[in-house]
């Protein structure tokens, strides 16, 4: 594709994105007009409407969508290629950027970093922590060329090429009576105080499903958005808090924290994935990275 090709599809998409011509205008510094007549050229060439034009905006018609999907690929296609080019001449220079959900962000996900840059120097990367559904969304569009998020069901336009079952723990200080369980059912948690994640993310969503099914009530003593915070929380009081064993699986020894398993079978359905965009070749780097990411989920040890 030509160049102007290319401008003119990264104008649709952030029309697409933004849901009118004028916050598109705002965003990338053009003319309203000149918007206007790039997508007018775009439907010329497709020989069909790409939005309809709603009071509330302008939404993606069904053409609209497929010619979305084609320009994401092919954006970052062009944009792999400059980079790797690039990387030629600067010591093999990259950026890869992650997006991920809050639980492996403030250990796991930096130790890899670490790891990898002691055999690729010259990576940079970008981290966006947020929950799963907006991670996934952002490799969805192009902002990020991985997400690592827990997720409960498939997504479309998603390509996982890692899965592992990520099922959720009980979370105590190691003095805790519960501490040296073999295992737990809710039932058990509720003689203790409760600190949980917030109702946006997946580990909140099963626990509270697991609770319905199991006819259980609990009336949470400290709810977060935080999940840092809440183990802090556990380590000053008897409470419990649920977790997933790759957050706080470097931290357990030097915190003075014990994870005891929940026998509930709805707390065994959340997996951790590794998710980049259906169709999309990504660039050596990012695949090398990938790599390295899931060996360091199978083996703590390469993280020593």
């Amino acid at each position: 594709m030509t160049q102007m090709d290319n401008t003119a599809l990264r104008y649709f998409l952030e029309v697409a994105r933004s849901g009118s011509l004028s916050k598109a205008s705002e965003r990338l510094y053009v003319a309203v007009s000149a918007l206007s007549r790039q997508i007018a050229k775009l439907e010329e060439e497709v020989g069909a409407a790409l939005f309809e034009r709603r009071p509330r905006g302008m939404v993606l018609s069904d053409a609209g969508h497929l010619l979305a999907e084609h320009a994401r690929r092919t954006l970052l296609d062009a944009e792999r290629v400059t980079e790797e080019i690039r990387g030629l001449s600067n010591g093999g220079r990259a950026t890869i950027r992650v997006a991920s959900s809050e639980g492996v962000a403030p250990h796991f996900l930096p130790q890899v970093f670490a790891r990898f840059l002691k055999t690729h120097p010259a990576t940079h990367f970008q981290l966006d922590v947020s929950a799963p559904s907006v991670a996934t969304q952002r490799v969805r569009d192009g902002v990020a060329d991985i997400a690592v998020c827990f997720s409960i069901s498939p997504e479309k336009d998603i390509n996982v090429v890692y899965s592992q079952r990520a099922p959720i723990f009980a979370l105590v200080r190691r003095g805790h009576p519960l501490a040296a369980r073999e295992f737990v059912t809710l039932a058990d948690l509720l003689p203790w105080p409760l600190a949980i994640d917030h109702q946006g993310v997946t580990i909140r969503q099963l626990f509270d499903i697991s609770c319905s099914v199991a006819g259980l009530v609990f009336d949470p003593v400290f709810v977060s958005n935080y999940h840092a915070a809440l183990q802090t929380f556990v380590l000053q009081t008897d409470a419990v808090t649920v977790t997933g064993l790759l957050t706080v699986r470097s931290r357990l020894e030097v915190d003075g924290l014990a994870v005891v398993p929940i026998r509930n079978p709805e707390l065994q359905q959340r997996t951790l994935q590794i998710q980049t965009m259906a169709g999309r070749t990504l660039p050596h780097a990012v695949q090398a990275f990938v790599e390295q990411l899931t060996g360091a989920i199978d083996d703590p040890a390469l993280l020593d």
